[in-house]
């Protein structure tokens, strides 16, 4: 029987030589956390909602296609971006610009 667990999650983007920053101009939108099962596809499922929000977003504001981020998730608790259990980087799509 799966248990449930938080996924605390984050969101970044790229800010130059810099490294990564809190994503967005209210960061505090992009980040919280998610119950889902204690399991891989418990994480799966947390990312998703995650990058559907934030396809979402972009569609609404017409910034789809210029987007770059990547989202952090933990299980349970925030540490450090080295320490997360899983990372998954959103990037624009290549293709766009040979159309």
């Amino acid at each position: 029987m799966d248990t449930e667990t938080d996924w605390v999650y984050r969101v970044f983007e790229p800010h130059g030589s810099e490294g990564w920053r809190p994503y967005g101009s209210d960061p505090e939108r992009w980040q919280g956390v998610i119950t889902a099962s204690d399991s891989t596809e418990g994480a799966r499922h947390a990312i998703g909602r995650i990058v559907g929000d934030l396809m979402t977003e972009w569609e609404r504001t017409g910034l789809h296609h210029a987007m770059h981020v990547r989202v952090f998730l933990w299980h349970d608790e925030a540490g450090d971006m080295e320490q997360a259990d899983f990372i998954v980087e959103v990037r624009p799509r290549s293709d766009l610009d040979a159309a």
